[in-house]
């Protein structure tokens, strides 16, 4: 399957910003998808993820109550919707999957598939 990420860009402190997560294939709906980034000079770190047979996303405690992990199936689509950013949130975002993962994995060996990352900065 290839991702295809996008919707980063420049914001400032507080504001909002959605990214998406586009699949290629229609069986999209069977592949557990996790968002990631990297910051300069740091390893890459897990954000949030949605299994494929629902359930409660999972986030990391960093972006809790701030990001929100969607999917519209329909779509081929995943989102984060990130509210409240902060400029520790800069980084380029990176979605994965990874099939028939029912549980969310933080690791990035567990994911398969990779996006191409979508930049986010977030000024003061």
């Amino acid at each position: 399957v290839q991702l295809q990420a996008s919707g980063g860009g420049l914001v400032q402190a507080g504001d909002s910003l959605r990214l998406s997560c586009a699949a290629s294939e229609r069986t999209f709906d069977t592949y557990a998808v996790a968002w990631f980034r990297q910051a300069p000079g740091k390893e890459r770190e897990f954000v949030a993820g949605i299994s494929w047979i629902g359930g409660s996303p999972y986030y990391a405690d960093s972006v809790k109550g701030r990001f929100t992990i969607s999917r519209d199936n329909a779509k081929n689509t995943v989102y984060l919707q990130m509210n409240k950013l902060k400029p520790e949130d800069t980084a380029v975002y990176y979605c994965a999957a990874r099939r028939f993962l029912g549980t969310i994995k933080t690791t990035k060996i567990d994911y398969d598939y990779w996006g191409q990352g979508t930049l986010v900065t977030v000024s003061s």
